[in-house]
């Protein structure tokens, strides 16, 4: 690898809920490195995911959707968010079709206008609209409100236009070396990213208040000591309320049964290796607002 030809750099994704920052992560990298699910807030860290080929190497950062916080938690993911903007080569923008500029897109638009770095827009979904020229209201609307480096409308579902994307951010991206191994796709340990595969499992099987209210942690993993081919996983669902507990065990131990065994599922392949899992709910009252609850759940402002 020539340091002149070689391309490197870090790019960040940011945008309000639900726009499909996650997804479009991990169709770049070919792997799912972060969790996806309807439920806005689904993100709650900033996830690094890493695109290397023999020309290029792509850090993308998807980051928490931008909205309006109501508790510590959600404070620090909105902050996380707007700090993955800074001391990178390029930021996209994503947002969906619509017919007028949400509140939510313009303040974050207002912030990025203290930027230097090139901004992206990526208009994601454009598999709903019934008539692709539809497009160009959207296109109107945002170009009005911030001077775009390029515009792109995707599709991750059906592959559409992020080859273009991808090909225009390794032009806008400077010369240098890799930051990380060719085979390293995210930065952050496989405890964390079982953890997030347990909590998306919830939020796939629950609703309400309940989604919003857990968190997830990989207590211990190590060999089996029956059987080496296993390896053991102990984790713990935490919730805020005993009502909560008793919804995500549920009658007879049929929804926690559930969780377990669509967590296995893609456990088994992202460690490519059998395990056996067990889960444990329990209550920590109130955890979204409590520093010291945060910090142990792995929500302090350095984990971010």
């Amino acid at each position: 690898m020539q340091i002149d030809t070689y391309k490197s750099g870090f790019v960040a994704i940011i945008g309000r809920p639900n726009v499909g920052k996650s997804t479009f992560l991990n169709k770049i990298v070919g792997k799912k490195i972060a969790i996806m699910s309807d439920k806005p807030q689904t993100t709650r860290n900033k996830i690094l995911g890493i695109k290397t080929t023999d020309e290029y190497q792509i850090a993308f950062t998807d980051t928490p959707g931008i909205h309006k916080p109501t508790t510590e938690l959600q404070k620090r993911m909105v902050n996380a968010s707007y700090d993955a903007t800074t001391g990178v080569d390029a930021i996209i923008f994503m947002t969906t079709p619509v017919k007028h500029v949400l509140p939510g897109d313009e303040i974050i638009l207002n912030n990025l206008k203290k930027t230097k770095t090139p901004v992206y827009l990526v208009i994601n979904k454009v598999d709903q609209l019934k008539k692709f020229n539809d497009i160009d209201l959207t296109i109107a609307l945002y170009m009005d409100l911030y001077p775009f480096q390029g515009v792109f409308p995707i599709s991750v579902l059906e592959d559409k236009n992020v080859d273009i994307l991808l090909e225009t951010i390794v032009k806008t991206l400077p010369f240098g070396p890799k930051f990380y191994p060719d085979d390293m796709v995210s930065d952050h340990s496989d405890r964390f990213l079982i953890g997030e595969l347990i909590r998306e499992k919830i939020l796939f099987l629950t609703k309400e208040e309940v989604p919003h209210s857990i968190a997830v942690t990989v207590d211990s993993m190590k060999e089996s000591e029956e059987n080496p081919e296993y390896t053991d996983i102990f984790a713990t669902i935490y919730v805020e309320r005993d009502s909560q507990k008793r919804i995500i065990i549920g009658h007879n131990g049929e929804l926690i049964k559930q969780i377990k065994e669509k967590s296995l599922r893609d456990i088994k392949k992202l460690l490519n290796k059998k395990c056996h899992l067990d889960l444990w709910v329990k209550v920590k009252k109130d955890w979204k607002d409590r520093p010291n609850d945060l910090r142990a759940l792995g929500y302090s402002t350095d984990n971010f």
